[in-house]
C-alpha cells in the first residue's frame, strides 16, 4: 500500500472501516483490520504533509521570482 496515492489510501480506509461495521467478523479480525487501517492512515498524513511543504517551497520560490 506504500506506493498507492492519498486517494486510493482513502478509498482503502473507506473500505476497512466498511469492514470493520460488520458485526459478524472476529474480534481477532477486527484488530488486525483496526491495525492496517492505522497504518494506512499514518501513509496518508505522510502524503499530506510532503504536499504541504512542497507547496510551501514553491511559494517561498514564487515570493523570491516575485520580488526580483
Amino acid at each position: 500500500m506504500k506506493n498507492k496515492s492519498f486517494e486510493e489510501k482513502l478509498e482503502h480506509s473507506k473500505e476497512l472501516l466498511e469492514k470493520l461495521m460488520n458485526p459478524e467478523i472476529t474480534l481477532e479480525e477486527s484488530v488486525k483490520l483496526y491495525e492496517e487501517g492505522l497504518k494506512n492512515i499514518k501513509e496518508a498524513q505522510r502524503l499530506i504533509e510532503e504536499a504541504k511543504t512542497k507547496i510551501t517551497v514553491i511559494e517561498q520560490a514564487n515570493q523570491i521570482v516575485e520580488s526580483e
